[in-house]
């Protein structure tokens, strides 16, 4: 059997941690949300790397002095209010801005200003349902994934017999083959946002953004759609997700990993249990929130 260098690597790591106490393995898979094994075996690779980076745009600095690292496997939830900074972090991130001289930004092993921005790009699935303004009523929901391949939103060509059925097949593993021949347009908010995500796998993302997905739901739709990004998540061979929101009760369990911005800051980064606090929901809302936590790892809020 021939063993990949990647995987021999880690190797040793694995030995080093089962030599150590168990503690060590569940503390891991806590932190992570990963299988600690597996996470060892990956092999600890960031897939996002930002140093030192600040952004101006016109003459408001928008973004400042940002840190952060996503290893591989991991899944991030992104808390702000309005304006914290949370859709320019995004854009960065896909090179649609830039930082100010003296950042280094490295997607997916891919050092920005040293690689191909757009080949990184088709790398990133990007789903908001904000997208839905840029589609035509011309457009179906499978002209609508189909479209996913070429990284436009919207088919603009005549597509193969065998693209359609990985489309279809797409769609099927999203349970939203039923809507494929109805035009985009019709379908509701939560359709179209699970559309979107079957579009976004047409190119085999290794990173995927889902930003303000629940943004126009009604709270019988978001806890449908929420269920769905659940299971999505938890599959073995889905991207690492980030989870752009506003609303606390929307941060699923499986978003181990937690990011808070406030006026363009971190306010605070790392393990869900540290982020999902008292004192740092203040800071980041200025509003004294009481945290509920349920017995399904989901927290609800009130004012204290």
């Amino acid at each position: 059997m021939t063993v990949s260098p990647k995987l021999a690597r880690g190797v040793p790591r694995l030995f080093r941690a089962l030599g150590r106490h168990t503690q060590d393995l569940i503390r891991i898979e806590l932190q992570t949300g990963i299988p600690a094994l597996l996470y060892l075996m990956q092999g600890n690779e960031n897939i996002i790397s930002i140093r030192n980076a600040s952004l101006m745009l016109g003459n408001r600095e928008i973004l400042r002095d940002i840190n952060w690292e996503v290893r591989r496997g991991e899944n991030w939830f992104i808390l702000g209010a309005n304006g914290a900074g949370k859709t320019s972090l995004t854009r960065m991130l896909l090179g649609l801005v830039w930082p100010k001289f003296g950042a280094e930004i490295s997607v997916l092993g891919n050092r920005f200003g040293n690689c191909d921005i757009f080949e990184v790009r088709k790398k990133i699935a990007w789903v908001s349902p904000f997208l839905q303004n840029w589609t035509s009523s011309r457009w179906t929901a499978i002209d609508i994934v189909q479209s996913g391949i070429d990284g436009t939103i919207g088919l603009y060509r005549k597509t193969t017999e065998k693209e359609k059925k990985k489309a279809l097949e797409m769609m099927e593993s999203m349970d939203s083959a039923k809507l494929a021949e109805k035009p985009f347009e019709v379908l509701s908010s939560g359709e179209q946002v699970k559309v979107l995500i079957a579009r976004s796998m047409m190119a085999m993302p290794s990173i995927m953004i889902l930003d303000e997905a629940c943004v126009h739901l009604d709270m019988k739709s978001r806890e449908f759609l929420l269920e769905f990004v659940d299971s999505f998540v938890r599959k073995p061979n889905s991207p690492s997700v980030l989870f752009i929101t506003q609303r606390i009760e929307e941060i699923l369990p499986v978003f181990s990993m937690g990011l808070v911005l406030k006026d363009g800051e971190i306010l605070a980064a790392g393990p869900r249990k540290e982020i999902l606090s008292d004192k740092v929901l203040l800071e980041a809302f200025d509003i004294p929130f009481k945290l509920h936590h349920s017995s399904s790892g989901r927290i609800w809020i009130t004012l204290n």
